[in-house]
């Protein structure tokens, strides 16, 4: 067989097992990585190397294995947004953690959320009492988003990557 299209064959096999595990192993690790997460992703990342890349150590080598990786992400990425079927089994839903000032504790359960996780997390939105809350979410991307029952809701600490234009500056 042609080395590339080994290296190709690897690289896709590696990154189907890759996206299985992480949606195995649950949303709130994306988050929050802690020190023996970034030794796993480091140990990971060369554990695979050598599955993609086999005998083929050339620089080649690993721009075709680094290619079809962006080039698969790419894809997914179009695949998913265009079919929903396809992002409900690859993506997570959110989850509802708080309700009206009730815990669902079956959920935190289920999602190993300790009560020093969710506390933190309440008083990173300037919330101090469970009651509080209206709506507490686990999100996709692991975040934790909490809407208080307050008239004016309280402000987060959370900062958008992505600068977007305030409603004066569309007029």
């Amino acid at each position: 067989m042609n080395e590339y299209l080994d290296i190709v064959l690897r690289s896709l096999a590696v990154y189907a097992f890759m996206l299985i595990a992480i949606r195995i192993t649950g949303k709130k690790e994306l988050s929050q990585l802690n020190t023996t997460d970034v030794v796993l992703i480091l140990l990971i990342s060369n554990a695979v190397q050598n599955a993609m890349v086999g005998n083929n150590t050339s620089l080649s080598g690993g721009i075709v294995a680094a290619a079809v990786l962006f080039i698969l992400n790419y894809l997914l990425k179009k695949l998913m947004f265009k079919n929903k079927l396809l992002r409900d089994l690859i993506s997570q839903q959110p989850e509802i953690l708080i309700r009206n000032g009730k815990l669902n504790f079956e959920m935190l359960s289920k999602l190993d959320i300790t009560n020093e996780e969710l506390e933190e997390a309440m008083r990173e939105h300037g919330v101090e009492h469970y009651k509080e809350v209206k709506l507490a979410i686990l999100e996709v991307d692991g975040n934790i988003s909490i809407i208080t029952g307050d008239q004016h809701l309280k402000q987060s600490q959370y900062k958008r990557k992505k600068k977007h234009k305030s409603l004066g500056d569309l007029n």
